[in-house]
């Protein structure tokens, strides 16, 4: 049997980031994009609060955006393009390791 090793080299500034969605498609040049982000409820740019006898009301007459209370933000800290046959053994590679998080949580139950 022959064997062959593979080494990883991480970058001085390698730090995995949390993600809880993913958005992209299929790129003219027939490759596929994923850009990962972290969806979170919008934060105000300003708030603005009614003074009564020189203290702060806690109650927020208005902030910005106005529409604060309707949004949200996906944060877009990275992407990758890879080409289809990377897409295939990723794949295969996640649902492996989904298969044995399943089996593990089953076990535990």
């Amino acid at each position: 049997m022959s064997k062959i090793k593979c080494k990883y080299i991480f970058k001085e500034d390698y730090n995995p980031k949390y993600i809880n969605g993913a958005q992209g498609g299929i790129t003219p040049q027939g490759e596929i994009a994923i850009n990962f982000y972290l969806e979170r409820q919008a934060l105000p740019v300003s708030q603005t609060y009614k003074v009564d006898d020189g203290k702060i009301n806690a109650k927020e007459v208005e902030s910005e955006p106005s529409d604060l209370n309707n949004s949200f933000v996906r944060i877009i800290e990275n992407g990758v393009v890879m080409n289809y046959q990377t897409a295939k053994e990723i794949y295969k590679w996640l649902g492996n390791n989904i298969e044995q998080l399943e089996k593990i949580s089953k076990s535990n139950k």
